[in-house]
């Protein structure tokens, strides 16, 4: 039986799969490619804990339920961003996730109330930081995503 390895000398650890079940061949990632991600990791982990862990740590009881939740999701989203130091391949849907909202937001919340011209302060500190999304669109090793994540196949149904 053909093997493979799944993560290669990149990551420091190696493990090996049937062929059969990864027939697409991912390019591995080089070292400078990962100190990239890790870039994005560190900006995105650092800013959400500068800006969100206070408000978590020193929250009042009296929490709107949503400012609550997104305060915590992002809490969340730090940690493991910290994590995505180490793992950077492994947590590479972390920088997806975190590029796709923000387009999104960008696109569906922000673009139509600047058309209108109905930009609030707010909404302005908020397009701010969303357009930091730029960094990890820029470290996001975009080939290696369209590879692993579009044109491979994907894990077995059974």
């Amino acid at each position: 039986m053909t093997t493979r390895t799944s993560e290669g000398p990149a990551s420091g650890r190696s493990t090996t799969e049937p062929a059969s079940l990864t027939p697409v061949l991912v390019a591995e990632l080089p070292l400078f490619r990962l100190h990239l991600m890790r870039v994005g990791y560190a900006v995105m982990g650092v800013g959400i804990a500068v800006v969100k862990w206070p408000a978590v740590i020193n929250h009042d009881n009296a929490w709107p339920l949503y400012e609550g939740v997104v305060a915590c999701l992002l809490t969340g989203m730090s940690l493991l961003a910290f994590l995505g130091l180490r793992y950077p391949i492994r947590l590479l849907p972390l920088l997806l996730f975190e590029a796709i909202w923000k387009l999104i937001w960008l696109s569906a919340v922000a673009l139509p109330v600047a058309v209108a011209g109905d930009m609030d302060p707010a909404t302005q500190d908020v397009v701010f930081n969303c357009s930091l999304v730029v960094i990890i669109l820029a470290v996001v090793p975009w080939r290696y995503v369209w590879q692993r994540y579009i044109t491979a196949h994907g894990d077995r149904w059974r």
